[in-house]
């Protein structure tokens, strides 16, 4: 019957054979009998169902039903749910137990509860306590409480596996005002080991840069003193006592600036019963930096190679290296570890670097060093032949040169748009030829660069713009109107210019004497008005000069402007002689 309820209930059977043979010793010893009955036994919890209050401690007791039966030892798995419950601390207080095989122990990240234990006398009852479990809801939920696995042995000098049932817990969780601290319920006998936690250092296995640790823990009502100590030993006893007489018990402890270094943290408490068990509390403190440390780099001595390779490592006394950051020019590139120095830098444009790896220890303390890298071109591509302008069912033909052993990236941009890439095939003379159909009307830039087989590419070559639409006209529409503002801007100045002239001769003829000194200012400011005029106009005309691949009606604009203007220029000269010579007779 025994092996039919193992492979029932998927038991350990190194756990079960450990039992058996700590009850077989039991009555090898005489300390137990060595004939039992054959009753059905339970494990189960109590209560079994209940309400509880977040945040409000409560306790579940873990019994045995043997009323028909005598049993030496027993041990069981529980689990529950972490996100709703936590477990506060585990009682062995009452217990029918005296010698444990499995420590009563739990795991509040795996929601486990493990214990193991046998007695030197026979038990048999209904309700015989083996643990006591302290919870605290941590959520509003209907949270179980079940057992996995369980034995119970019977004291028949064989250690038989009598257990026939287990029952777990059921319990509605409600939402309540947590409390900043509250008391566990009181003990029978000594106190069991204090939970502490820390807000500072909260994970045991973690190195931390902070120096100054902070513990808490919470109380049991009927705590009477508290014994504390921080030291380097993981098992001392602690020796700094705090009584209810010296104000009040204290839940708290922090302690500044201790050295690096592993450090435990001892607390016990003490009741009515005597001082309770040890609990040592791990703290892992490393304030240094990494040392210090250079880059190296390594480009082939090829300084057009697009990836150079850094060679860098340090080393860190305390809590180790963790990663290192690699940086370029602000970014972030890469985030590695010790395996995978040393670092090739991913393909790179030309130009200037600055690249700074900094390097983590396991606390967050961080060493720095820095160089400039500068990769340099190679040859770049040249253009040869491209439109300046496309209808919109016009083939879209640029051509140009480069080395033959690249390949050719021409970029081709619609303007407001992202640019489009195309890899252009380099023949053994040098020479290539992107071609493309059907673009959309609108400004177009296009652009090349070189890219080698290492992928190093080249500086972009000089861009070449080109117009696609239905007229060419549209491309200088705004070009256009601006000419002819200018234009008739000028045509009227010309006409009162003109006028003025006139009027001035015609004034002089009357009043010359009176006049002269007036005309003779007006003359100036004809002359500047002038003067400022031409100096725009010359400057439009610079412009067009300077650009390449004028249409048609551009130079014709052009042509008129520069004839407006020298005939605007002999007319004035003419008029102000003429004036001039009046005024002289």
């Amino acid at each position: 019957m025994a092996i039919k309820y193992c492979k029932r209930n998927k038991i350990n059977l190194s756990s079960f054979k450990r039992i058996a043979l700590f009850g077989g010793l039991l009555i090898a010893f005489g300390i137990l009998p060595a004939t039992v009955k054959a009753y059905s036994v339970s494990l189960y919890l109590s209560p079994g169902d209940s309400t509880y209050q977040v945040g409000n401690v409560f306790s579940v007791a873990v019994k045995v039903n043997s009323s028909d039966m005598v049993i030496n030892a027993a041990e069981g798995v529980l689990t529950f749910n972490p996100d709703e419950l936590q477990v506060i601390s585990i009682s062995k207080s009452g217990s029918i137990f005296n010698l444990w095989t499995t420590e009563p122990v739990f795991s509040n990240t795996a929601g486990s509860i493990n214990f193991g234990g046998g007695a030197t006398n026979d038990f048999i009852g209904r309700s015989g306590l083996i643990i006591t479990i302290n919870f605290r809801p941590k959520a509003s939920a209907i949270s179980k409480v079940d057992f996995v696995s369980g034995f119970i042995l019977a004291s028949d000098g064989i250690g038989t596996n009598i257990l026939e049932s287990m029952s777990g817990g059921t319990y509605v969780l409600s939402a309540g005002d947590d409390e900043e601290t509250y008391d566990l319920p009181p003990t029978i006998g000594a106190p069991a080991a204090p939970i502490v936690s820390s807000l500072t250092h909260p994970d045991v296995n973690q190195w931390y840069s902070n120096n100054d640790p902070g513990f808490s823990w919470e109380l049991p009502s009927d705590i009477t003193a508290i014994k504390l100590l921080l030291n380097n030993n993981p098992n001392s006893y602690p020796t700094f006592e705090y009584t209810s007489e010296d104000t009040s018990l204290i839940r708290e402890k922090k302690i500044e600036e201790i050295a690096d270094g592993e450090w435990y943290f001892h607390i016990r408490f003490k009741n009515e019963y005597g001082w309770g068990q040890i609990s040592h509390r791990r703290v892992l403190v490393d304030t240094e930096a990494p040392k210090s440390f250079t880059i190296q780099v390594d480009n082939d001595g090829d300084d057009t190679s697009p990836r150079p390779v850094l060679y860098f490592s340090t080393s860190d006394s305390l809590s180790g290296i963790k990663h290192y950051e690699v940086i370029s020019n602000g970014k972030l590139l890469a985030t590695i570890e010790y395996k995978d120095l040393p670092y090739h830098m991913p393909s790179q444009l030309p130009g200037k670097y600055f690249v700074e790896v900094i390097a983590f220890d396991r606390a967050g303390n961080f060493r720095s060093d820095s160089v400039e890298i500068e990769i340099s071109s190679i040859e770049s591509p040249v253009i040869t032949k491209a439109p300046t302008s496309l209808k919109p069912d016009e083939s879209l033909i640029i051509e140009g040169t480069a080395f033959p052993d690249v390949t050719v990236r021409l970029y081709l941009e619609l303007f407001g748009k992202e640019p489009i890439i195309s890899q252009v095939n380099v023949d053994e003379n040098g020479n290539w030829t992107f071609t493309s159909l059907f673009l959309k009307k609108g400004d177009y830039k296009a652009w090349a660069r070189a890219k080698d087989e290492r992928g190093a590419l080249s500086l972009p070559s000089e861009e070449v713009n080109f117009w696609v639409g239905s007229s060419p006209f549209l491309k200088i529409g705004k070009i256009a109107i601006d000419y002819l503002s200018i234009m008739f801007t000028l045509v009227v100045l010309i006409i009162s210019l003109i006028g003025i002239m006139f009027y001035a001769r015609n004034q002089l003829t009357l009043w010359q004497k009176r006049v002269k000194r007036e005309t003779k200012e007006a003359e100036k400011s004809v002359e500047k008005a002038f003067q400022v005029l031409k100096k725009k106009i010359e400057e439009q005309i610079e412009y067009l000069d300077d650009r390449k691949g004028l249409s048609k009606r551009e130079k014709e604009i052009q042509g008129k402007l520069q004839e407006a203007l020298d005939s605007t220029q002999e007319t004035i000269d003419k008029e102000i002689k003429d004036i001039e010579k009046e005024l002289e007779e």
